[in-house]
């Protein structure tokens, strides 16, 4: 059995802010992952913030729905978002724009 390892990098990523007086208040990336089985990417949302004290006044909304906005202009086939076992408030912030649980996400750190 061979196993070969190629090395091709083709995915790439954006990042979505919301400013006030010059200081990132909220964040989110988007990362567009390619692979062998589709010609389109998928994307990834991760690292969604919101500073704390800003919580709940509508950033991580206005976040989201840009993050999907330009997923879609970009041309992802599906968008994958993450999140901790321990955020059900982010769990039904994702819920409330069409995510579904779909499974489990699996981590190894290094």
């Amino acid at each position: 059995m061979d196993i070969r390892t190629t090395v091709e990098k083709r995915s790439s990523a954006i990042k979505i802010t919301v400013e006030e007086d010059g200081k990132t208040v909220g964040r989110v990336y988007l990362y567009f992952i390619f692979n062998d089985l589709h010609e389109k990417p998928y994307g990834l949302m991760e690292d969604l913030f919101v500073d704390e004290a800003r919580r709940g006044q509508g950033i991580g909304t206005k976040l989201i729905t840009t993050l999907i906005e330009e997923a879609k202009r970009l041309g992802c086939y599906k968008l994958v978002g993450q999140s901790r076992h321990s955020r059900p408030e982010v769990h039904a912030l994702y819920e409330r724009y069409g995510f579904q649980n779909h499974g489990l996400n699996f981590r190894m750190d290094f």
